[in-house]
């Protein structure tokens, strides 16, 4: 199993940028999906899931009305829309795989992980 995630960088606060994480390897339309990120010294927190139809997500609060969560179960990827950067956005974003059908925010129940993609939003 593979999760590639893409589309990191650096943005400037009020910016955007789209994240994507393609896979491979298993049953796409199978798993929830969900993005967690983690800053320099901090714990790997949840940001985002959304479930295997793709009718149903969920946000951590900090992010809820700036960011979208979305996937296209016929390209086996899911995307992670931030708007409204801010300097605290900052951190590596991961993206994840979750047999469960509505998705979870505990990052340790994860069946599978994608290699990390850096976001930096300067202020």
């Amino acid at each position: 199993v593979q999760l590639q995630a893409s589309g990191g960088g650096l943005a400037q606060a009020g910016g955007s940028l789209r994240l994507s994480c393609a896979a491979s390897g298993l049953t796409f339309s199978n798993y929830a999906m969900g993005w967690f990120r983690q800053a320099p010294g901090k714990e790997r927190e949840f940001v985002a899931s959304i479930n295997r139809s793709g009718s149903s997500t969920k946000f951590t609060d900090s992010v809820k009305g700036r960011f979208t969560i979305s996937r296209d179960n016929a390209k086996n990827t899911v995307y992670l829309q931030m708007n409204a950067l801010k300097p605290e956005d900052t951190a590596v974003y991961y993206c994840a795989a979750d047999r469960t059908y509505s998705g979870s925010s505990n990052y340790k129940t994860m069946d599978y992980w994608g290699k990390g993609t850096l976001v930096t939003v300067s202020s």
